[in-house]
């Protein structure tokens, strides 16, 4: 029974701090791997980028195509590009020139 009542004590002493390490442990745990923990932020800050320099791609797409479109409109014509829409959608050319079609290119005109 003595030994009993001392394994008892023992247990009633080691059990707050054992407790404390658990729900330490289980903070801690959740600190790094869950939701909202630090390998998420990692994760998240790396899809951010990617995401960025995506944008920053299209960004540099839509500003030339929109220089593009202003050559096109009535108040600021471009000749160079009515005279490519003209060869690309009219199929006209100049007189004298010749056209060559590379593999199949344009097949259906």
């Amino acid at each position: 029974m003595n030994t009993m009542q001392e394994l008892r004590r023992r247990l009633k002493a080691i059990l707050p701090s054992l407790l404390g390490l658990c729900v330490c442990a289980y903070f801690g745990y959740h600190a790094i791997q869950g939701d909202r923990g630090v390998i998420r932020l990692m994760n998240l800050r790396q899809e951010l980028k990617q995401a960025e320099e995506s944008f920053n791609t299209v960004h540099a797409d839509k500003i030339s195509w929109d220089a593009r479109v202003a050559g096109l409109k009535p108040g600021s014509l471009d000749p160079d590009l009515i005279e490519e829409r003209a060869r690309v959608e009219l199929g006209m050319g100049r007189k004298g020139e010749r056209v060559i079609f590379l593999n199949g290119a344009n097949a259906n005109r």
